[in-house]
Formats: structure tokens, sequence, C-alpha cells
């Protein structure tokens, strides 16, 4: 039986080509595009395919049209890397000294940017807990929960790097009152250090990816266009004594973040 196939709109090819020639550096940052009459020539397409290939060239947050310039190859992007080892140190610099906890965060590690790079934002309020947070804690539906909304831009680039939303159970949290103000962020040593001043230590954390469309809100904060995925990092941090301390959900752009994991195997035996 032949199987069925699949068109490739030819516009497509243009758009990639021009990707690779971004990606490798023969287009640099601010150089405009080819015209589309060139490119039009080029690849012996219609105008109109043209646009459609520099549309998804948007799209994928590689070029920008500017009043009057034309279309330009936007800046690099702020790539984010992101590794499960960042739980671990955290969890070292927990009991660090308050001025060496401040010299850096999770953001930093996972960008190679310094403090003075980033600006940081926080939002708290008090939510009540849906049915799938009260399951993650094991507490009644209705529990009053804290609610902290946190985004880390670069000064350079003014859009958000990560979009990440955090949940405490409050009565928890409220044995520190620091805890429950957003003037105190960005915190020294982060949410580990947090749960460390209530006697809370981490034992595992586990995370869940998954990829979604953004939301509007997420588009906005996060400067993403129309055609880019964002990919859904819910964590799960469990203390020594198997209970949930913390559940957060970190928004990462798809365009610009690597998600790294690397899993040690057990050697045969013999």
């Amino acid at each position: 039986m032949t199987g069925r196939r699949h068109y490739r709109p030819r516009y497509l090819q243009v758009a990639e080509d021009l990707r690779d020639e971004i990606l490798r550096g023969d287009l640099a940052a601010g150089d405009p595009l080819p015209g589309e009459p060139v490119l039009a020539e080029r690849y012996h397409l219609s105008r109109t395919s043209v646009r459609d290939a520099i549309k998804l060239l948007r799209d994928w947050g590689l070029v920008r049209a500017e009043p009057g310039r034309g279309t330009r190859v936007r800046t690099q992007r702020q790539r984010v890397r992101r590794t499960p080892e960042r739980y671990q140190w955290e969890k070292d610099r927990v009991r660090l000294p308050e001025h060496e906890r401040r010299t850096a965060g999770a953001t930093e590690k996972d960008t190679g940017l310094k403090v003075d790079d980033l600006e940081f934002h926080a939002e708290y309020s008090t939510v009540e807990a849906g049915a799938d947070l009260a399951e993650r804690f094991q507490v009644p539906v209705g529990t009053r929960l804290l609610h902290r909304v946190y985004w880390t831009s670069s000064v350079k680039e003014g859009a958000a790097l990560t979009l990440a939303r955090s949940w405490l159970v409050y009565d928890v949290a409220a044995a520190n009152p620091d805890l429950l103000d957003a003037a105190n962020e960005p915190w020294p040593g982060g949410t580990q250090h947090q749960l460390h001043t209530l006697g809370i230590e981490v034992d595992h954390v586990i995370d869940e990816i998954t990829a979604r469309p953004p939301q509007p809100d997420e588009a906005h904060i996060l400067d993403i266009g129309p055609g880019v995925s964002v990919l859904v990092l819910r964590k799960t941090s469990v203390d020594t004594e198997g209970r949930v301390a913390e559940v957060a959900e970190t928004v990462l752009p798809g365009d610009r973040t690597e998600l790294v994991y690397t899993t040690r195997l057990e050697r045969w035996s013999g």
C-alpha cells in the first residue's frame, strides 16, 4: 500500500534557508533580509510566497519589521539552559552567609548573566486550593495557599526570560511572616532557603514537562511570536518527611530554551 504523500509548501524551504543563514551568522543581527523581488527571483516564487516565508521567520523570532528600515535580523535572544543539577546547587547554597547567597541565583546559573544584568518582578496573592493542588499538597480543597508569580528580565532585552508561578500552603509559610511579603524578593538563596527558614529540607524534586501554545499574558511577558510554543515545567519539591513543600510552574519560551538531562545508568556486574 502506498503511503500518503504530504505536500510541503515551497515557502517553507525559503524560510528554512534564511533561518540557516541567520544561525550560521551569514546574516548578522541588524542586517536587512534580501528584498522580496530578490528572493522571488532566487527561488522562482511569487511575492506572496516570499511574504509567507518572511512571516514564518517573524513567528520564529528571528527577524522583525522596523519602520522605515524594512525587515531585519533580530539580535540573538538570551538563551536559558536548565539542568537538574541546579537543584543541588541551590541546596548547597542554603547554609551560606547571606552576602554569598546574594551574589547569584538560579536564573544567573541558567543564563550565565550577572545580578546587575537582570530585573526581577514578583507578585504575591492568596488563593484557594483547587482539586489538583489540593491533591498534590494532600490538603482539603479550599485550603488557603500563598500564590507567587515571578519573572526575571534581561536588562538588555527587556523581555522576561522565564515566567514562574509558585504555591505554598499559606499556614506553613506564615510561620515566617517575611515569606508573605513580595517586597522581600528576590530572596537570597531562593525558595530552598525560604523553606529552610521554616525548618524544611528538600529531599527530592519531580519535574514534569509539557508543551502548549502560550496564554496571551505569557506571550506578552515573554515577548514571543504566535508561532512559538512554550514549555511548561511543573516542579514538585518534596521534603525529607515525604510531604510536598512547594509546587511551581515555570513557563519557558520554546524558541530559546534548552533542557538538559543526564541519566546515570547502573553498570553490569561481571
